[in-house]
């Protein structure tokens, strides 16, 4: 796959490689790209996790408020509770990335 950027996918990228693989025109391709993205955002919005199988599950979490510390200054300061959003990748996806294939 095309990279645009060192070390970086973009959507550019998805929506190239969608055309080159399927045949989709360059908008038909980046409509899909979109589409996709669109989906896994608004079911994130909703407090749904988005697993894609063979690569990995995003997943929402709630943090409790908590005190943290100022590391330069030492002084405690609340950290508010907040939703943080996590990914796991696939063991299959682990596999690969280890062993580079």
């Amino acid at each position: 796959m095309l990279m645009t950027s060192v070390g970086t996918l973009t959507r550019a990228d998805l929506a190239e490689a969608l055309h080159r693989q399927i045949g989709l025109s360059r908008t038909e391709s980046a409509k899909v790209v979109e589409q996709i993205l669109t989906e896994m955002c608004e079911a994130l919005a909703r407090g749904e996790n988005v697993k894609i199988s063979g690569f990995g599950t995003f997943v929402l979490r709630d943090k409790g408020e908590r005190i943290g510390r100022n590391p330069k200054t030492g002084v405690e300061v609340p950290i508010a509770p907040r939703r943080v959003l996590t990914f796991r990748a696939s063991q299959m996806m682990r596999e690969r990335i280890v062993t580079g294939t």
